[in-house]
C-alpha cells in the first residue's frame, strides 16, 4: 500500500475518532476540545496540499512504506503483478 493511501486512511480514522470524542451527541463523547484536534487535522492536510510537507509522510518513508510511483514502478518491473500487490500474490 502506498504511503499517500495510507495518509488519507490516517487522516479519516483520525478526523472520525476525533468527532466521535469531541461531538456532545456521541455517545463515546469526552470533551469538546477533541474538536481542536479535527481542526489540526484539517490544517495539516491543507498545508501540505500546498507546501507537499507532511510529517506523516516522512515518518511512513522512514518505516518503509513506499510512495503511489514505487508502487507502480515496482508492479511495471514485476510482469503479471498489479500496483499494491504483494509478493505473494504476484505470479510469475
Amino acid at each position: 500500500m502506498s504511503s499517500e493511501r495510507l495518509i488519507r486512511i490516517f487522516a479519516g480514522a483520525f478526523v472520525l475518532a476525533s468527532l466521535a470524542l469531541g461531538v456532545e451527541a456521541s455517545p463515546l463523547f469526552a470533551h469538546g476540545y477533541f474538536l481542536w484536534f479535527t481542526a489540526f487535522v484539517g490544517a495539516n492536510l491543507l498545508q501540505s496540499g500546498f507546501t507537499r510537507v507532511c510529517p506523516l509522510q516522512w515518518l511512513l518513508h522512514r518505516l518503509g512504506a513506499k510512495s503511489e510511483a514505487a508502487c507502480a514502478l515496482s508492479a511495471a518491473i514485476r510482469p503479471g503483478a498489479r500496483a499494491g500487490q504483494s509478493d505473494s500474490g504476484a505470479r510469475a
